[in-house]
C-alpha cells in the first residue's frame, strides 16, 4: 500500500481542528496541532487523540497526568499553524490560562476539553491518548476551523449547518 495515497484517501474525511496542551515535568509548555481527536465515551466522560511516536512532544504527553483539547473556531488558523510546527517557542506571545495540572488554556476556542490522562493504547506508529474529561467549556456561537484533503476550511455562516438536525 502507498502510504501516500493511503494519507490522501484518508484526508477525503474532514474533520475539526485542535490543538492539545500538557505541562512538561521539567515545567515547560507543551503543544501541538492535531486533527485525530475524537469522542470515546459519555459515561464516563472519555475523549481520544493520538500522537506519533516520532512525535518531539510524544514523551512530554505520555509522562503527564493532564491534557487539554482546544476545538479551534474559525478564526484561530494562525495558532492552529503556529502549534503544527516543530518548535520551542510555539508558546511565546501567545496568550492563556493555567487548567488542571498547570495544562494551558487558550480562550477563543469552540470548545474547550480538560482531561485527567486515563489510558495509553498501542496504535502502530502512533499512540491512542484517552482522557476522562473533567471539565469543559463551549462557545456555541463560533464555527469550526476544519480540516479537508490537505487545507483548512470554514463552514458558512447558516450554511452547512443549516436547518438545525435532531438527532
Amino acid at each position: 500500500m502507498d502510504p501516500k495515497q493511503f494519507r490522501n484517501a484518508l484526508g477525503s474525511f474532514a474533520t475539526g481542528v485542535t490543538i492539545i496542551t500538557t505541562r512538561e515535568a521539567q515545567g515547560g509548555y507543551i503543544g501541538v496541532t492535531a486533527n485525530s481527536f475524537n469522542s470515546l465515551s459519555l459515561d464516563p466522560p472519555l475523549v481520544l487523540w493520538s500522537i506519533g511516536k516520532k512525535a518531539f512532544s510524544f514523551s512530554a504527553f505520555t509522562e503527564s497526568k493532564h491534557f487539554a483539547v482546544h476545538v479551534l473556531a474559525a478564526d484561530q488558523q494562525a495558532l492552529s499553524d503556529r502549534f503544527a510546527r516543530p518548535s520551542t517557542e510555539k508558546f511565546d506571545g501567545v496568550e492563556f490560562e493555567h487548567g488542571l495540572g498547570d495544562v494551558p488554556l487558550f480562550s477563543g476556542c469552540a470548545a474547550v476539553f480538560e482531561c485527567t490522562t486515563e489510558q495509553y493504547v498501542d496504535g502502530g506508529d502512533h499512540v491512542i491518548m484517552i482522557g476522562r474529561v473533567e471539565r469543559f467549556s463551549v462557545d456555541t456561537t463560533a464555527l469550526p476551523l476544519m480540516f479537508f484533503r490537505g487545507r483548512y476550511a470554514i463552514p458558512e455562516a447558516g450554511g452547512i449547518f443549516s436547518p438545525p438536525v435532531t438527532v
